[in-house]
């Protein structure tokens, strides 16, 4: 599992006001319904984030990940997964009973592209249709936004946290990517992340990689008291990365 039930994200280093949070269904690009999750800062929008989650889709953990994006002052959309072959969780999340291994497996590259299309437009609709949009993923979520980083998507740039790079593709990256890296994963080998990432550079792109000695996969919580500081170094790299979005 990628994260424990109760799992919740580490705050940003810079803090300010979130107008505006909340769970909604959105309409993909193919027509299927999708949960989703917005959240949006007090001040003007300079980038805007989708938000790739892992194998369990719009789970807690990304509801309240979408805030904090929020909190450092980028709006941000949380995409779940499993439009096409599940109903809309009544909730508005996905619940920890809920069946992924059934599901994951009949998600498609398509059907994703579709749901990250649709919240690109979702995001510009309520900010500004000039918004430049990051993709950031996690595990399932991490390896398609590494997949991205060479798709033709209207994105300025992707961040992946321990995706596979089965998933990922060997076509080499297009726009700038930042690939976390947990430097204890037991799903995947650091060596083979790495290699993604020559791979990903073959293009020219900027590709950077992080990897944090030690830590397990989904290190990127409030949880993990041991790897606060890790979680404030990705935190600054992240948002690095938007800045320069954001500056062009």
């Amino acid at each position: 599992m990628c994260h424990d039930a109760d799992s919740r994200p580490p705050a940003p280093p810079r803090s300010g006001d979130v107008a505006e949070r909340g769970t909604l269904t959105l309409t993909s690009t193919d027509g299927t319904e999708v949960a989703a999750a917005y959240a949006a800062p007090a001040g003007p929008a300079q980038v805007g984030v989708v938000l790739l989650p892992d194998i369990r889709g719009l789970h807690p953990y990304y509801v309240a990940l979408a805030e904090r994006f929020a909190e450092a002052g980028l709006p941000a959309l949380a995409v779940d997964w499993f439009g096409r072959t599940a109903e809309l969780p009544e909730a508005g999340a996905r619940g920890q009973d809920f069946d992924w291994q059934t599901h994951i497996p009949q998600v498609t590259a398509a059907g994703v592209d579709a749901d990250i299309s649709a919240a690109v437009a979702h995001l510009r609709a309520r900010t500004r249709a000039d918004l430049p949009v990051v993709t950031v993923g996690f595990c399932f979520g991490g390896s398609h936004s590494w997949r991205l980083a060479a798709g033709d998507l209207d994105l300025a740039a992707c961040v992946g946290f321990y995706g596979k790079p089965e998933t990922s593709g060997d076509a080499p990256a297009v726009r700038p990517t930042l690939m976390v890296i947990a430097g204890a994963d037991a799903a995947t080998p650091v060596e083979a992340q790495l290699a993604l990432a020559e791979r990903l550079r073959s293009g020219g792109a900027e590709v950077e990689t992080a990897v944090y000695d030690g830590a397990p996969h989904s290190f990127f919580d409030r949880a993990y008291g041991d790897w606060a500081q890790a979680c404030d170094d990705v935190w600054r790299r992240v948002l690095a990365l938007t800045d320069r979005v954001a500056a062009g």
